[in-house]
């Protein structure tokens, strides 16, 4: 069957400090004449056919359409469900075919070799009929792209090998050309937009106004872009405090929530009231509710050309991932 282009039109604080970066967002247009825009990207790890249906029939049904991560093969019951898995591949077709996004969480749970990488992104093209958009790379996955110390520049890195403990060593070669997990040319050629930074800031434009942004020290990834972090149901739904809410549909302002649906928003296939709540409420405000490459294809229209990260700016978002880092903890 073909189908339309799979793109579609630890204990976090709530810290003032974490909430505000230094930035201006800028002001945005949304279609519509819509006030704000709100979506959320969902990492796929763990997902089965019993923790995450039930959160997107609830979004399906107050008409929020956001983006789901998969892998193509090599899932199971302990990392979580893959497109080879045949129910649970029909289920993720017929999300897409309601309007959600799906994109890739590189191809498999476990590091792969170039020639996996590149089938499983053929694969992705068979089911979907399109490329991946949108790609968000695995933390356990060694041929991820830009990742690790690599995701860092100059004393950045230095502080990054400090917190991660993994020190200066090259552990992600998916950019690396010589390494038998590069991808980077595939990435380049077939993938569109790359998850970068998370930050706690409610309105992801004030963390990171120019994205989609491309870097020119990482020329395998065309554009990357930032989220806001709630990865899991109690720090997701405290993200989504009703000032929080109110302050973003006020600064007309754009959430891009990462978060992992599998991480307690319905366990044992019962929604968490407190995930109803706040998503009734984000949906009464009257935002758009795009998937995530929808949203940053408006963004990136909105511009002249595509935005080439300057150094100064790419200093300034690796030090508000840091501190955002040190407070949370983690590295992802």
């Amino acid at each position: 069957m073909t189908r339309r282009s799979a793109h579609r039109p630890p204990t976090h604080s709530s810290r003032p400090d974490d909430a505000t970066p230094p930035a201006t967002a800028p002001r945005v247009r949304w279609p519509d004449g819509k006030p704000f825009a709100f979506t959320v990207v969902d990492d796929t790890d763990h997902s089965t056919l019993e923790n995450v249906p039930p959160v997107y029939a609830l979004l399906a049904d107050l008409g929020l359409r956001t983006t789901k991560s998969v892998w193509t093969i090599g899932g199971d019951a302990r990392d979580g469900l893959a497109c080879d898995d045949a129910r649970y591949r029909a289920w993720v077709e017929r999300l897409y075919d309601q309007g959600f996004e799906i994109a890739l969480h590189n191809v498999a749970p476990h590091t792969s070799a170039r020639a996996r990488t590149i089938a499983g992104i053929e694969r992705f093209h068979e089911i979907f009929g399109a490329d991946p958009a949108m790609h968000i790379n695995h933390s356990r996955c060694r041929e991820n792209i830009y990742w690790g110390p690599d995701r860092v520049s100059g004393l950045n890195r230095t502080l990054y090998g400090v917190l991660s403990h993994r020190g200066h060593g090259n552990a992600f070669e998916g950019h690396v050309e010589s390494s038998p997990l590069f991808w980077g040319d595939f990435c380049r050629s077939r993938v569109k937009y790359v998850r970068n930074f998370v930050h706690g800031e409610i309105n992801t434009l004030r963390f990171c106004p120019t994205m989609p942004y491309h870097d020119p020290r990482r020329p395998y990834v065309n554009r990357w872009f930032a989220s806001t972090e709630g990865p899991d149901v109690r720090t997701f739904c405290a993200k989504l405090s009703d000032a929080n809410l109110d302050r973003l549909a006020a600064e007309g302002g754009a959430c891009i929530m990462y978060t992992h649906f599998a991480s307690g928003f319905a366990p044992d296939g019962e929604l968490d009231p407190r995930f109803v709540r706040v998503m009734r409420r984000v949906s009464s405000l009257g935002g758009w509710f795009v998937p995530a490459s929808t949203l940053l294809d408006h963004l990136a229209a909105t511009a002249p050309e595509t935005h080439v990260l300057t150094d100064r700016e790419r200093a300034r978002l690796e030090r508000l991932w840091l501190a955002h880092k040190v407070r949370v903890g983690g590295t992802s």
